[in-house]
């Protein structure tokens, strides 16, 4: 019986759904201004990889691309540069290249950076694709040129999960990061909620109540394969991973009253971390795995603490305002996101653990479920736009505001996937 309703609860089609749009709705003050050449040859690709790259690039809010006219003949990496001609064209950095036909069917993609500027090769890279990586090939691209010039990894060629619903259908899905390559790992006819990738990328845990209860799963995204992690008497909910994926926290109801428990991936060595007779709930790992932070009432309203990983007494971390929850850090565990209550709003906010400086990064109603990105530059987030679930994102310090859309169905439960290795 378990085997048929997981056949008929799961579908692994990638053109099922529509993909998602990215609006731009507030960009960083000073953005540096990039020309991006069409790639010499690229035209034999289905798809052009230089406005892939380019639309990337302007994305993420620290770049302008500029309008390249069609240049006869069309420079590739290995043209002389005229520095002060593109530096007419206000360009402050410059991106040429060219796609080549191999003989076993494949391409080479030959690219290089140029700082216009100071009148400098920044180097560049080849590689070598199948028509079906030209998207991956190009979010290379992007995140190799954003690297040189910000200092920081681009996040390009990561993706993110999310959840849609459709009618009485929940989809669990998972997409690059600008919202292409969609792939529906679960389709139910029961919610779906909590989708947590492990730290290599290639699990997802979550949240399902096909069996008409809240239980914990773990599916491999490349097999398909899904094991039952948590599911005991009562609620099984909100799992994350440890940073080095050998265990998950899980908030568990078999108890009592919910608490935070850990479990290793095949359900295996449950141990209580939590003892309070509060909500303990929403745990996540600290980046450097010695801490938890969860939400919990036990003092009277719903807050974030923190406690040992292997279990101890716990502190409370927010004081400002009577209602924070769903904690996230940071990559470098500097900045605590959480959603705060603000003038009945719920928005999102971030902590300077070291200061204890806390802003308020979104002026949307109802937003949940913020999710750094693995460089922690921005944070994705769902919200409500005109009675509809979207998701957004706004960067960690709030100058730059992105809107994602599907043209139908309500999307919550975001999760941005860690660095591709």
């Amino acid at each position: 019986m378990k085997k048929l309703l997981a056949a008929i609860l799961l579908c692994f089609a990638t053109g099922a759904a529509a993909q998602l749009s990215i609006e731009i709705t507030g960009a960083g003050s000073q953005r540096i201004p990039i020309a991006i050449a069409p790639f010499a040859g690229e035209g034999a690709l289905a798809q052009s990889l230089t406005a892939i790259v380019r639309a990337d690039l302007e994305r993420s809010g620290l770049f302008r691309g500029l309008e390249v006219p069609v240049l006869n003949p069309a420079p590739t990496e290995a043209s002389n540069v005229n520095y002060a001609e593109w530096r007419a064209r206000l360009a402050d950095a410059l991106v040429l290249g060219s796609v080549a036909a191999r003989p076993d069917g494949r391409f080479e993609v030959r690219f290089k950076l140029f700082d216009t500027v100071k009148a400098a090769d920044l180097s560049g890279v080849a590689y070598t694709l199948s028509r079906d990586q030209m998207r991956a090939t190009a979010h290379r691209i992007a995140d190799f040129i954003y690297e040189k010039l910000t200092g920081e990894k681009g996040v390009f060629s990561t993706r993110i999960a999310y959840v849609v619903k459709r009618g009485p259908k929940y989809e669990l899905q998972i997409a690059d990061a600008d919202g292409a390559g969609e792939q529906a790992l679960l389709v139910s006819f029961e919610p779906i909620i909590s989708p947590a990738w492990s730290p290599d990328g290639k699990k997802l845990a979550y949240v399902s109540f096909q069996q008409k209860k809240p239980i914990v799963y773990i599916q491999d995204i490349e097999l398909g394969k899904q094991n039952v992690v948590a599911n005991f008497k009562g609620s099984n909910s909100a799992p994350a991973w440890a940073p080095d994926g050998s265990r998950l926290a899980v908030s568990l109801s078999r108890e009592g009253g919910s608490q935070i428990f850990l479990v290793n991936p095949d359900g295996s060595n449950l141990r209580r971390l939590s003892q309070s007779a509060g909500i303990d709930t929403e745990p996540v790992f600290s980046p450097d795995g010695n801490h938890l932070y969860f939400t919990s009432d036990r003092g009277g309203s719903p807050q974030i603490y923190r406690m040992p990983a292997g279990g101890g007494e716990a502190q409370r971390v927010t004081f400002e305002g009577g209602y924070n929850v769903s904690p996230r850090l940071s990559p470098d565990g500097k900045l605590l996101a959480y959603i705060a209550r603000n003038g009945g709003k719920f928005q999102v906010a971030v902590l300077d653990l070291a200061t204890r400086q806390m802003q308020i990064l979104t002026d949307s109603d109802k937003d949940e479920s913020p999710s750094f990105a693995p460089n922690g530059r921005m944070i994705l987030l769902a919200t409500v736009n005109s009675g509809r679930g979207v998701l957004a994102a706004v960067s960690a310090d709030g100058r730059i505001k992105q809107r994602l859309t599907l043209s139908a169905g309500d999307v919550r439960e975001p999760a941005w996937g860690p660095f591709i290795k």
